[in-house]
């Protein structure tokens, strides 16, 4: 099943009321269900494991309390949704999506995170100054690990 059709059926659910949408295709079978926080996974038989979609915005945390108390810099944290190889650009040899410093609008990339041979964007949910990048190129993050701090 294609990227798009996958993406199709994620609006398709969060645009209804159904806590959970299985489709069959021949083999190939795509599961989706809404998690409590809003977030969607997708799940695939065993011997065929797609990795989980970032979800469409990732839940607002409170800036400055989580922040302070972890050391990070004061503003919103955004997370890693999902296991894999953060990179920070498109291609090797490519510029970076974003600096330290740099204005960034809600929805635009921040960087890739690689899962399983699938390049899923990092978007900002959050328009503002990136004051921190808390992960390395080419470096291994795991589920919710801070990534980026948006002040």
């Amino acid at each position: 099943m294609d990227l798009r059709k996958i993406k199709k059926l994620i609006d398709l659910l969060e645009e209804s009321n159904l806590a959970e949408l299985e489709i069959k295709e021949g083999e190939e079978v795509v599961r989706l269900s809404r998690v409590p926080k809003g977030n969607i996974t997708v799940a695939a038989p065993v011997a065929m494991q797609a990795p989980a979609l970032p979800p469409a915005a990732a839940p607002a945390l409170p800036a400055a309390a989580p922040a302070e108390a972890s050391g990070l810099p004061a503003g919103h944290v955004v997370k890693a949704p999902m296991v894999g190889t953060f990179y920070a650009s498109a291609s090797p040899g490519a510029p970076a999506f974003v600096k330290v410093g740099q204005q960034v609008k809600a929805g635009e990339t921040l960087g890739i995170i690689e899962a399983m041979k699938m390049f899923n964007q990092i978007e900002a949910d959050v328009g503002g100054t990136v004051q921190a990048i808390l992960v390395d190129n080419g470096q291994p993050v795991e589920f919710d690990q801070p990534m980026f701090v948006i002040g």
